[in-house]
């Protein structure tokens, strides 16, 4: 593989999405304010995905007769965004949507998501900076966040000990122990660089200070093959020449098989990935542990974000305000967080990021008793200004055809 290959796969993205700017009506409010109370109960109809949402409207409904919501999953993250996008234009979208922080952008270029700013300005010291910006773009909320992904260093720790390695504390350190796990283990490899991870690549760069998205007013700009971005690419190139990471998908019969055997040692990955390694290696429970990320600079602290969603209220809901209130309730609820925490999702709430404290572990690492402890200390690090572009679904795209390419092909 060539070396210049992922460097110009940056460069590559940038024509690939052929954006210079992009604007669209962000939506103004909704369609009124009955919240149910004078005139009798009414019905929101919502769209969510994954198994934390049920229990939660549940919850809901035995609280508040007067607001009855009604629960729809119409796909994951990428389908519900089409779908809302869809809808809103045929007048009939849902009162309220989970969406993914990264395809927010979008809803509200489209006009799908409301200005929600004056109904939430309660509940925004509830979540730390950086969480409450994933929703809120040149001053405006459109959502409330709900969960959140901050990335971590998920490591095989019985590997570590048992090869001498040190947890890395900086990506200087990281290839040097990448050295270490190959030198002690030549067929182990300290992490994967997975070609089809825009999520994964776009918080690394966005924790060296890249910014690939950015607005002013109603123009979008995109710079994903910044210096920062370059950096990165370069840094990862580089191990995947000299053989020290494993450069294939994630998640695969192979992979999964590689991890089990004790050949894949570490994962950088957002903080539900526990869960995840749990799903295809239960009988490592016991040897996995969490930590902080590796960062570029020794001494720093910014976390990026790979993953997480925030609920919004559409532009085509009769009960903007009765939207709202439950809205608010997911995220900022003592009640909604113990749910999530229940279903494995990490709250984006502060109070629901405390009430984790008093937790167990992930069910693969028992035996990490701070590892909430970890979690919160790596949330409130996460960077307060990251933005998302209205194109991100094109962008996922092209960069997961581009660094396929030049992963595998060695070219870009």
């Amino acid at each position: 593989m060539r070396r210049t290959g992922l460097i110009t796969t940056a460069t590559a993205l940038v024509a690939a999405l052929a954006l210079a700017a992009c604007s669209g009506d962000g939506g103004s409010g909704g369609g009124g304010g009955d919240d149910g109370s004078a005139d009798g109960p009414v019905t929101l109809e919502y769209w969510a995905w994954g198994t934390t949402q049920k229990p939660l409207v549940d919850a809901w409904n035995a609280a508040n007769p007067d607001i009855r919501v009604r629960h729809t999953d119409v796909g994951g993250g990428s389908d519900t965004a089409a779908r809302l996008v869809t809808s809103t234009r045929a007048g009939n979208a849902p009162d309220v949507a989970q969406v993914e922080y990264q395809t927010l952008p979008a809803m509200i270029v489209a006009g799908v998501a409301s200005d929600i700013t004056d109904a939430t300005s309660d509940i925004a010291d509830e979540f730390a900076e950086g969480i409450w910006n994933q929703a809120t773009f040149d001053g405006v909320t459109y959502g409330v966040p709900q969960d959140a992904g901050p990335q971590t260093l998920n490591y095989n720790a019985a590997r570590f000990a048992e090869l001498g390695i040190e947890v890395p504390t900086t990506w200087e350190e990281f290839a040097e122990a990448a050295e270490a796990v190959k030198a002690a283990d030549p067929n182990a490899y300290i992490t994967t660089f997975a070609p089809g991870e825009f999520g994964g690549f776009a918080g690394f760069a966005q924790q060296a200070g890249a910014e690939w998205w950015s607005v002013d007013g109603d123009t979008w700009t995109v710079e994903i093959d910044g210096e920062e971005s370059r950096a990165v690419a370069e840094y990862w190139q580089d191990l995947i020449d000299r053989d020290l990471v494993l450069a294939e998908p994630l998640l695969t019969p192979e992979w999964n098989a590689a991890l089990n055997d004790g050949r894949i040692l570490s994962w950088p990955a957002g903080l539900w990935a526990a869960g995840v390694l749990y799903g295809v290696a239960e009988g490592m429970t016991g040897d996995w542990a969490m930590a902080p990320l590796p960062q570029w600079t020794a001494g720093e602290s910014a976390v990026g974000f790979q993953g997480g969603s925030a609920v919004i209220v559409t532009t085509s809901s009769d009960n903007a305000d009765a939207a709202a209130k439950f809205a608010a309730w997911i995220g900022a609820s003592e009640e909604g967080a113990a749910i999530q925490i229940e279903q494995g999702q990490y709250p984006a709430s502060l109070p629901g990021q405390q009430l984790t404290l008093e937790s167990d572990p992930p069910l693969l690492m028992p035996q990490q008793e701070d590892y909430w402890e970890v979690a919160a200390a790596i949330a409130a690090d996460t960077i307060p200004q990251i933005s998302w572009g209205p194109n991100v679904n094109v962008a996922s795209s092209a960069f997961q055809d581009a660094m396929s390419a030049a992963v595998t092909e060695g070219r870009p």
